[in-house]
């Protein structure tokens, strides 16, 4: 079953497609499910995607297609009429709607690419490419440090970071080490110990007992800024 706010998205996806031809904004998104933020509606395609309901077509603006619907709506159904769904509330209209290819994830200050440092929590967030980031939930952390430059991470860069708890061996995580300091490597197993591999010859890999490391995400995109 889905969630009630995901059958009121897909809803709303599906009668502004039938309507206008072209999918809904993630700003209209988000105000017609009176959601805080943006990541919320993200969230929510995310899972939909996930489930198969709807899909994210490439390189092009507002590329969402409905795959199916719920079992109990139809796509000629008006909004706030089927059965144990809120209605949505209408967005105002704006003078140039945004496209939905920029979302906001949470910005979880720095993470070394060096000697482990701690990872902190922050309100901070910030924008990203929808297309850099695939299904699941994601977060962005600076990067401090010179460890992983023959990966093409460098100092200053932002890691986009999708959350899971489990990962492959020579897949780049952020792993939680020892319950108090986080860091970017590649991530091998050997012998029941963990070893976070750097990609720089300058560096040396750091080994330790598997239950001292804390998968906490894989890297899934790179964001850099030029000065």
């Amino acid at each position: 079953m889905l969630t009630r706010k995901q059958h009121e998205l897909i809803r709303f996806i599906q009668t502004r497609l039938e309507e206008s031809g072209v999918s809904p904004s993630f700003e209209e998104m988000k105000e017609a499910l009176d959601l805080k933020s943006k990541s919320g509606v993200h969230r929510l395609i995310s899972a939909l995607e996930e489930r198969g309901f709807i899909r994210r077509l490439p390189n092009r603006a507002r590329a969402l297609e409905v795959l199916k619907q719920p079992e109990d709506v139809t796509s000629k159904a008006p909004i706030g009429k089927a059965d144990n769904v809120v209605p949505l509330k209408r967005p105002e209209p704006t003078r140039s709607a945004p496209a939905n290819d920029v979302i906001e994830i949470p910005l979880h200050g720095k993470i070394a690419a060096g000697m482990p440092i701690e990872a902190f929590e922050t309100s901070a967030t910030l924008p990203v490419p929808a297309a850099l980031l695939g299904a699941g939930e994601h977060f962005a952390l600076e990067v401090s440090g010179d460890s992983m430059i023959e990966a093409g991470i460098f100092d200053g860069d932002y890691a986009l970071v999708r959350k899971t708890d489990v990962a492959r061996d020579g897949e780049i995580v952020v792993a939680l080490v020892r319950g108090e300091e986080a860091t970017l490597k590649y991530l091998r197993r050997e012998n029941g110990r963990v070893r976070l591999d750097p990609a720089n010859a300058a560096y040396e890999p750091q080994i330790f007992d598997a239950r001292e490391v804390v998968v906490q995400g894989k890297l899934a995109g790179l964001l850099r800024r030029y000065h």
